[in-house]
């Protein structure tokens, strides 16, 4: 089940959603296989960093202007955001290592 606590930006929500704080993006779609197999990662992460980390998905279909911008290749494609602007990023869907991303900037 999808954690209540990751918010979905679009072109319009985005930089004010990523504006203060640290914010954990998962760039994905809906036909990518390793980003749904990777949902119950995202959504721990959610859980466990609640009010520390904010997690955030972006459709890469529906906004593709926010993946351009970051220069997004391939997905998923997790990309952690203090205050807006980029401070580390993974490709790929190896729980472990995103965990570990995560657990190093809080």
């Amino acid at each position: 089940m999808a954690s209540s606590k990751i918010v979905h930006l679009s072109e319009d929500t985005f930089d004010q959603g990523v504006k203060t704080g640290l914010t954990l993006v998962d760039f994905w779609a809906e036909w990518c296989g390793p980003c749904l197999a990777l949902n119950p990662t995202i959504d721990e992460i959610a859980e466990k960093y609640d009010g520390k980390v904010r997690v955030a998905k972006v459709n890469i279909d529906q906004n593709p202007s926010i993946p351009m911008k970051f220069g997004v290749r391939g997905i998923p494609t997790l990309i952690l955001l203090k205050d807006g602007q980029q401070k580390d990023m993974f490709v790929g869907n190896a729980p472990a290592k995103i965990k570990e991303m995560v657990e190093r900037a809080v």
